[in-house]
């Protein structure tokens, strides 16, 4: 039986090193380097099977990183399914300055897809869509996918499914096209994104929550999940809206915390949560990944000590009560 069908069209080998001090032109001695499968989708997924989920992983990879990353996430016990390309899967890496805690992370752009192996991936994803509730869609695209490839996914997939409850993450022209679907159940934007989504500075909760309440009554999402880095994060349905702040932790990398928090997310909204429970789950979940290092993220156990301790969801029934409960987070107008 599959609960959910995450899905990754560009997937990376995740390194993840550190060093005192970066300084250019000098060769930099690192210290050894911790390798993950990553990727939007599969990083969902592996938190996802780490909290008991029954999870498939649908992702794209070729050549001898290709296997490697292959190899990988066997490692995790994960159900996957390879679509296989000619192209060489990516690596992406990232260095922590120790004297200064300062992380540092390269993203490379990926192989370039053929039409023929995009045309796989649309086959794939209807194939093994099983009796999933959720497809999640998550990760940038590589070159070569066409800039509607997450509408299209959608569009496969309620047509064979048409009761699924569909999970954006995404950017740009991809996230704008997914939207326009009028299909989307889930979208986790974080600040910058939905900047770029509605061409507005955003500059205040107000009008983040006018943004993401705008989203809802254009039928364009049916929840929208924003994230707001250290300052907590949004969720807002047709009927509610509820903050939650960011749980007190030591962060040692931020590498898979939004991944870690649509997990959590998921996770509880597929178990009965209501909307402010799955939100303080999914804040738990991005606290216990940046407690770990590097490219690790977080377990069930994690998790559940990060919820237990945590503060719970507050409603933003008007605007006046939300600054009174996290007066930081909203600055007065000038």
């Amino acid at each position: 039986m599959t609960d959910i069908l995450t899905v990754t069209l560009n997937p990376a080998i995740d390194l993840s090193t550190s060093v005192d001090r970066i300084v250019d032109t000098h060769k930099l001695r690192c210290e050894a380097a911790q390798r993950d499968p990553g990727g939007g989708g599969i990083n969902v997924a592996r938190v996802l099977h780490r909290l008991g989920s029954e999870c498939v992983a649908l992702f794209v990879a070729g050549g001898a990183t290709g296997r490697i990353f292959s190899g990988l996430l066997n490692g995790e016990t994960l159900r996957t399914h390879c679509v296989d390309i000619e192209g060489e899967t990516r690596e992406n890496f990232s260095v922590m300055e120790t004297s200064t805690r300062r992380e540092y992370r390269f993203v490379l752009p990926g192989p370039t897809l053929a039409p023929a192996e995009w045309s796989e991936c649309l086959r794939s994803v209807s194939a093994n869509l099983g009796s999933a509730r959720f497809l999640v869609l998550s990760g940038s695209l590589p070159p070569g996918a066409p800039p509607d490839a997450y509408a299209q996914l959608i569009r496969v997939a309620v047509a064979a499914r048409p009761n699924i409850r569909v999970a954006v993450d995404a950017s740009g022209l991809t996230l704008a096209a997914a939207l326009d679907c009028g299909l989307v159940d889930i979208v986790k934007p974080s600040l910058s994104e939905l900047r770029e989504l509605t061409t507005l500075p955003l500059n205040d909760v107000e009008d983040q929550i006018d943004a993401a309440r705008m989203l809802i009554a254009e039928r364009k999402a049916r929840m929208v999940a924003l994230t707001l880095a250290e300052k907590g994060a949004v969720l807002v349905t047709r009927d509610e809206t509820w903050f939650m702040p960011a749980l007190k932790t030591e962060v040692r990398s931020a590498i898979g915390a939004g991944d870690s928090f649509l997990a959590g997310l998921i996770w509880a909204l597929d178990h009965g949560a209501v909307a402010s429970e799955a939100l303080a789950y999914a804040t738990a979940a991005a606290a216990a990944t940046m407690k770990q290092t590097g490219t690790r993220l977080c377990d069930a156990r994690d998790v559940a000590r990060a919820y237990a301790k945590g503060e719970r969801a507050v409603p933003a029934q008007d605007i006046a009560r939300f600054r009174i409960v996290h007066q930081e987070l909203m600055p007065s107008k000038q």
